[in-house]
């Protein structure tokens, strides 16, 4: 993971995923690039003239100007590569078009307009169409720690197996890895592949991981995923992304959409 595309945009979980970007960079010897996109969607009923929207366009622009003022002295300290690329449009189609030349993309959890508790409709989107995995860090992260002991979340789907495939990297560095299928996951009837063969697929990249099973009890999936990887003292999460719905906000699976209202460890994901 040499290429790590960083989503730039100010709010509460931004720092989490800096600090994050920063360290998977160290691990890999990589390069971060830094994308800042704004765009001026502002609306002023009455303001004919539009002397309403021409001033808060320049307080926007203004406000991304100190943002990356801010964090590109941060970055002249660190031992690290990196690039700035500013863009003006939306920062979903910014993201998209970026990530096709990119080994990961860094996102925050949340809707930055919803607040917590709301999956982000950008993540819901990248996921669905990039064919990049993306790193989702949950705001109140310090470190990531991508050497740390990860869970890799199977149900024998295609996108479980697309989602081991792309932590790869990640996985050969991690101290351990527990492959975990939960029990009673009723999102699929039946385990197209069993895990054993996610196992096996492993091993031939020199990677030993321990089969597990959890069941739901009185959990959702996410709940008892989080909780399977608190108990293993797990760094991250693999697991792949499902989605069914048109809209950009509901682009997520019951699972998925689960694990991103809460995050309680970064997630690689892939669809």
């Amino acid at each position: 993971m040499k290429s790590i595309l960083l989503h730039i945009n100010d709010d509460p979980g931004l720092e989490a995923r800096f600090q994050a970007s920063l360290d998977l960079a160290r691990t890999f010897d990589g390069h971060i690039t830094c994308l800042q996109a704004i765009t001026f969607d502002i609306l002023a009923p009455g303001d004919f003239y539009g002397a309403a929207i021409a001033a808060a366009m320049t307080m926007i622009r203004e406000s991304a100007e100190e943002l990356r003022a801010k964090l590109e002295a941060e970055l002249a300290n660190e031992d690290v590569a990196w690039e700035w690329v500013f863009r003006y449009g939306m920062a979903e189609h910014c993201l998209l078009e970026q990530s096709a030349i990119n080994d990961v993309v860094v996102v925050g959890p949340n809707d930055p307009a919803g607040g917590p508790g709301r999956p982000s409709p950008l993540v819901g989107d990248l996921l669905l169409r990039a064919r990049t995995p993306i790193l989702v860090i949950p705001g109140n992260h310090k470190r990531f720690d991508c050497t740390g002991p990860a869970l890799v979340a199977w149900n024998g789907s295609t996108e479980s197996c697309i989602a081991l495939r792309a932590g790869l990297p990640m996985l050969k560095r991690a101290s351990a890895v527990h492959l975990v299928t939960v029990i009673g996951d009723s999102e699929r009837e039946r385990f197209d592949l069993p895990k054993v063969q996610g196992a096996e697929y492993l091993s031939r990249h020199g990677i030993k991981c321990e089969l597990a099973e959890v069941e739901m009890r009185d959990f959702s999936v996410a709940d008892a995923l989080f909780l399977e990887a608190q108990a293993r003292q797990c760094a991250y999460i693999v697991m792949g992304a499902f989605g069914h719905s048109r809209l950009a906000e509901m682009l997520l699976g019951g699972v998925t959409r689960q694990a991103l209202t809460n995050p309680q460890i970064p997630m690689l994901l892939a669809h």
